[in-house]
Parts: C-alpha cells; sequence; structure tokens
C-alpha cells in the first residue's frame, strides 16, 4: 500500500492540473540537467537541492524541469565520476555491472544512488518533492532495451509470450555505451515494451524524457514508437532526442514526433563551440513553433564538471561576454534552455543571466527568429512580438576586437524614429532613426526591444 500511496502522490502533483489533450512545450522548455555538473554520477540529494534552488530563485521567472541525466540505473559510489561504465560478459554470458532492472526488462534508479527509490519506488518519491516545489520532473534514457534483459529473456509486460530477446535489434547498437540494443519496431512486442516503459515513467510522474542515441543516426520507427507510447501512458510528456546532428532533411518528422530535438553533438564551454552553433541553427531556421523547438544543447553556465564528464571541476570557461552571448543566441533563437551547471553555486553573474525576465521573453514569446545577416565580424538575428509592432533584435559582435554593430530599420520593415531599449540593461537608451548602432565588446551581445516611436 506504501508504494500504491507514492505513486499517487506522484501523479496528484503533476497530472491534476493537465490533461493528455494539452499538447506540452507550447514554448521552448526551461530547467535544468544534471549532466553537465555530474554526468552519471549524481546522487538524490544533489538532484534535491538543485530543485529547491529553482524553486526559490528561479520559478517565478519560468523555470520548471528538473532532469536527471543518464545511467541512473547505475551504482556511482559517493564520490565516483566514473561514466559510460562498458558492460562484460560473465561465463554464463549475463553481464557486469549490472544494471538495476524489474523483472519485465525496465531499467530502475539504483537505490544507493537514489535512496528514496529502494523497495522498489522508483522515481516516485523524488518525483513527489519536485513536484511539490510546483516544478516538474525528467529523465534521461537510452534508445531501445538493455542487453542484459535480452539475455535474462525478461517477458514484456502486456505482450503475452513476447520475450526482450524477440523484439530486440542486436545489430543495431550505440557507439559510445553497450549496455542497449535497438528495438526491431516491426516485430509484435516492440511497441508494448516502450508502452510498459511510459506507463511506469507516468506511475512515477515524469513530465519529460530526454531519449538518447536516437536523432543520430536517426532512427525514425523508434522515434514514432516513444511518441506513440507517451500518447497512451495517461499524462502529458515532452520527448527530448539526442544527440544531434539530428538531420535537416527529417525536419517535418522530428516536428512530428519530438517535442525538442539537438541540432548538434554534445556542446561545451568553448568559443569555437558557438560560432558553430549559429550555423547549426541557420540551418533549422523557420521550423521551430509551438510544440517542436530545435535544441541548442544545454547552457553551459555555471559550475560544471563536478564529477565529469569533460574537464576538471570549473565555472564556465566562457568570458563574461562570452557568457552573454551564449544566453542571448539562445533565447533569440528560441531554443529550449536547460541549465548545466550546479545551481546551488551560482554566483551574482548566474543569477542576472538566469533572471532577466524581460530576456527570457525573448526564447519564450518571440516569433519567428531570423538571421537577418552575418559577416566575418558581426551577426543579427531578429524576432517578431506578439500582438505588437515591436521586434526584438540581438547584436552579435563575433570578431576579435570591440566594435561597432549596426542594423538598418528599413530591412527589418522598420522606418522613421524607433525607440529603443536595451533588455539586458533594463532600461530605455533612446531613439534611433533609420539605423541603430551599438559598440559591443570582442564576443559579446546586445540584446534590444525596438518599437516605431508612431
Amino acid at each position: 500500500m506504501k508504494f500504491i500511496s507514492l505513486v499517487l502522490v506522484a501523479c496528484a502533483f503533476s497530472a491534476g492540473a493537465y490533461s493528455q489533450k494539452i499538447a506540452p512545450a507550447q514554448t521552448p522548455p526551461m530547467g535544468w540537467n544534471s549532466y553537465n555538473c555530474f554526468g552519471s554520477a549524481v546522487h538524490e540529494n544533489e538532484v534535491r537541492a538543485n530543485a529547491a534552488y529553482m524553486s526559490k530563485y528561479l520559478k517565478p521567472y519560468g523555470w520548471q524541469y528538473v532532469v536527471v541525466d543518464f545511467l541512473w540505473s547505475y551504482d556511482n559510489p559517493p564520490g565516483s565520476n566514473i561514466g559510460n561504465p562498458y558492460q562484460k560478459n560473465l561465463w554464463d554470458g549475463s553481464f557486469v555491472p549490472w544494471l538495476t532492472m524489474d523483472k519485465w526488462g525496465r531499467l530502475l534508479p539504483q537505490p544507493n544512488k537514489f535512496p528514496s527509490a529502494f523497495g522498489g519506488y522508483g522515481f516516485a518519491p523524488l518525483s513527489a518533492y519536485v513536484h511539490k516545489l510546483g516544478l516538474k520532473f525528467g529523465i534521461h534514457v537510452m534508445r531501445g532495451i538493455p542487453r542484459q534483459a535480452v539475455w535474462a529473456k525478461s517477458p514484456v509486460l502486456g505482450a503475452e509470450g513476447i520475450t526482450a530477446d524477440m523484439i530486440a535489434d542486436t545489430n543495431s547498437k550505440c557507439d559510445w555505451m553497450n549496455h542497449m540494443y535497438g528495438l526491431n519496431m516491426d516485430k509484435p512486442g516492440a511497441q508494448a515494451y516502450l508502452n510498459s516503459l511510459l506507463k511506469l515513467y507516468a506511475s512515477w510522474g515524469v513530465d519529460f524524457i530526454k531519449v538518447d542515441d536516437i536523432a543520430r543516426p536517426y532512427h525514425k520507427k523508434e522515434i514514432e514508437g516513444y511518441r506513440k507510447a507517451i500518447e497512451q501512458c495517461g499524462r502529458p510528456v515532452v520527448l527530448s532526442i539526442s544527440p544531434g546532428e539530428t538531420p535537416v532533411g527529417e525536419s517535418e518528422h522530428v516536428s512530428k514526433n519530438a517535442n525538442m530535438w539537438r541540432m548538434a553533438d554534445d556542446f561545451w564551454d568553448n568559443w569555437k563551440e558557438i560560432l558553430h552553433m549559429f550555423d547549426y541553427a541557420k540551418s533549422w531556421e523557420g521550423v521551430g513553433g509551438k510544440g517542436h523547438w530545435p535544441d541548442c544543447d544545454m547552457l553551459q553556465i555555471g559550475k560544471l564538471s563536478k564529477r565529469g564528464p569533460v574537464g576538471n571541476e570549473r565555472y564556465s570557461r566562457f568570458t563574461d561576454d562570452e557568457l552573454y552571448t551564449h544566453m542571448t543566441f539562445w533565447c533569440i533563437f528560441r531554443s529550449p534552455l536547460m541549465i548545466g551547471g550546479n545551481l546551488p553555486e551560482n554566483r551574482l553573474i548566474e543569477r542576472k543571466l538566469f533572471t532577466n525576465a524581460e530576456v527570457l521573453a525573448v526564447d519564450q514569446q518571440g516569433v519567428d527568429p531570423r538571421q537577418l545577416y552575418k559577416n566575418e565580424d558581426s551577426m543579427v538575428w531578429y524576432s517578431h512580438i506578439p500582438h505588437s509592432k515591436d521586434i526584438y533584435v540581438a547584436l552579435f559582435n563575433i570578431g576579435d576586437k570591440a566594435h561597432d554593430v549596426s542594423i538598418d530599420f528599413t530591412s527589418i520593415g522598420l522606418k522613421g524614429k524607433v525607440m529603443v531599449r536595451d533588455l539586458w540593461e533594463k532600461q530605455n537608451t533612446g531613439t534611433c532613426t533609420n539605423t541603430c548602432t551599438k559598440l559591443i565588446n570582442k564576443h559579446g551581445a546586445a540584446l534590444l526591444r525596438l518599437s516605431p516611436s508612431n
């Protein structure tokens, strides 16, 4: 009875206010993900600490998702930073390390890392805690079915007589983690397995799943399988697929089947990767919209790599100007905003970047973001403001010294005098006629709201 009550509590906080008929991610999702600061080694107390911080400081600004990233079924001892542990076969064909799994071949949170999961409760207690804070809960999953379930011939819930070995595609494997096989979605029972996963996640109160090793290469039938499983699970769940590059040629399919998808491989705190992201975004220009968003990847802002996965523990290597460029571009492009740094260690600059309501409105409300121009030293993007003649404009200095960046008003449909508001400074800066020019630091940015004065 205790398990049932916990599940009901988990669902009550999140499912009561929603209907499965309401499509999730009507605006780009905003939240925190454990990967960039903890890798595979995040523990429950750290997830709770980040959720508490978000609830206290960021929730009023629209931040809401708390996402546990990969290998939550693997036992990372406290203090360890082991990632991607390679599974090996024992003499009888079984696997070490053995991931925490139920009799139906579904992975479960490892109780040493997530003590509230002890006794078969899964993520329901942690999800209930997150929901009680007024937030939403998410998890990372790997595409397919565990290899250990295939070895054990685990029965598939909801598909009588079908076992895991009968639905696995043993030729379909992840290049960087060998725990899973893909699913042959043409086999009877494959969809039932995904349905059983989402039913389990729904019972835990999961609001968001990030499915890895599915967008590159693009596994069309399995993506459709997760979408179908979400539709039958009884609650709205955001579907995020990873990693990129998601093929641009699949833009119509991915827009119909996923809520967000990675445009590029893992993004880290390196200026060259920001320059590359500008090009990825240009290739996806015009595709994003309600319920479906091209994803620039997580925000490399704050305390990173506390226990891996890339480099030593550090605050973001971006300069302050590069941090503002990073946040400005993610917002003008309308990317999902998933913070990668450890929130309790935020400094004043992180607080400023995450709590500017006018800047976040560009991400959440801007319409049809477009690149106006880009050259060796400068770049300008803009988007429209709903029910208004006002326009958001982002000016970027992508060169290696401070210089002026300009915009010609006629190029975005404005003329005459225009009132200019600096959104990062939260102040009106006067009017400009025909053009607007800003002196911007090396690798810096400005984010403006332009309002026709007539």
